[in-house]
């Protein structure tokens, strides 16, 4: 809820607004804790115990089979829990599956540009094609080709870019589909006949702690396991083989190394949340609310845009605004920056909103996190706050 404290006017022609967010972490990841959460969650961790202790390894499995139920996922589909989070369970599927045949990667993000790093410069794939564009533009996704494995992100976390849709991937396809979902599972409908491996982590829509990331093999990822194991060196912790075949252990609760038993319990915490209030359905509901009051104060802004102006593509989850305004856009990007972090220090100050400034690696603006544990009040009461610090900090320079 939003908070109703009243702050005294200013004696300025650029007064603060009246009421302030609740809880000001708009953080993109990782995010701000689902509502209820405190510390007492964490009180059964069975710390200081071996992670193949009985009681470790039952923890561990309620976590791949809560996820299983909550995201809705097809009953022959498996879930590893992974270390290096959502970048260790897509490289871990990178290196363990590609190479059989042609692979497209389709970029449009800071990471996704990490996985086409990856295949053209570690794995050096001898059949790739890329497909690569500015942050805020989609690819051509009709380029896909369904004899060709695939690799791409669901939503582009620093980009504000997210796939309209599945059906641009073939439903007989030949090859494999690993998607990138770390920014988007849990706030958006999974088409689960579409995507082959899923990966995404515990900081990004359902709150958790870092470091560890969750890999969803389909039976067609898992019969390539079984069937093909690349020549290239796959370090230890990704490897999905054990003597040649996929290795089923690590889909019944082992782990490849040892995992944070307190992140464990954390991430169960948010997952009998979810379950508490009305499971998938209700997350994505909530999701979809927080976007709506988010767009309501964008779409009337005359400063912010959003960074992608295909509305069919636009994130609804992690929301990248540039500026609009001409005079703005009329500054280097130096000074762009510059008036970027002005703008996130007045916030910040203020305690009136936390790490909303752009990725580092991205443009100029602001991005606010719109998943599931963030309350619509708030950003409500972020909008005119947002417009204080833009006119005070474009006003210091």
């Amino acid at each position: 809820m939003a908070d109703d404290t009243m702050t005294a006017p200013d004696k300025t022609s650029n007064p603060k607004p009246m009421l302030r967010p609740a809880d000001p972490r708009f953080s993109c990841g990782p995010v701000k804790k689902h509502p209820g959460w405190s510390w007492e969650a964490l009180a059964d961790a069975p710390l200081s115990r071996t992670h193949r202790a009985g009681t470790a390894v039952q923890r561990i499995k309620e976590t791949l089979e809560r996820t299983h139920a909550l995201l809705e996922v097809p009953e022959d589909y498996h879930i590893a829990l992974m270390p290096g989070s959502d970048t260790g369970a897509m490289e871990a599927a990178m290196w363990c599956l590609l190479g059989q045949r042609g692979t497209d990667v389709f970029s449009w993000d800071v990471f996704g540009n990490k996985w086409t790093s990856d295949a053209r410069e570690e794995l050096k794939l001898k059949d790739l094609r890329t497909f690569q564009t500015p942050a805020g533009v989609l690819p051509d996704l009709s380029k896909y080709d369904g004899k060709r494995d695939a690799v791409f992100t669901l939503n582009g976390t620093a980009a504000g870019v997210c796939i309209p849709d599945y059906d641009w991937i073939d439903a007989d396809r030949e090859g494999l589909t690993l998607c990138d979902a770390t920014s988007a599972a849990f706030a958006v409908d999974i088409d689960w006949s579409k995507i082959d491996v899923l990966t995404f982590s515990w900081q990004k829509c359902m709150g958790g702690e870092a470091q560890h990331g969750m890999l969803i093999m389909g039976p067609r990822a898992i019969e390539r396991l079984n069937s093909y194991k690349p020549d290239w060196p796959i370090p230890a912790i990704f490897q999905l083989h054990k003597d040649g075949k996929a290795n089923m252990a690590v889909y019944e609760g082992s782990t490849l190394n040892t995992p944070s038993l307190m992140a464990v319990e954390d991430y169960l915490a948010a997952l009998k949340w979810a379950s508490r209030i009305g499971g998938l359905p209700e997350l994505v509901k909530r999701s979809k609310a927080n976007f709506a009051a988010l767009d309501a104060w964008v779409k009337q802004s005359d400063w912010a845009a959003y960074l992608c102006e295909d509305e069919s593509a636009r994130s609804p989850i992690s929301v990248a605004l540039k500026f609009a305004a001409p005079e703005v856009q009329a500054m280097d990007t130096e000074q762009q920056w510059a008036l970027t972090k002005a703008i996130t220090t007045l916030l910040e100050r203020e305690n009136a909103a936390l790490d909303v400034n752009m990725h580092r690696a991205a443009v100029p603006g602001l991005r606010v996190w719109c998943g599931p544990t963030i309350e619509a009040d708030d950003l409500e009461a972020l909008g005119p706050w947002l417009d204080w610090a833009y006119r005070e900090a474009l006003d210091a320079l």
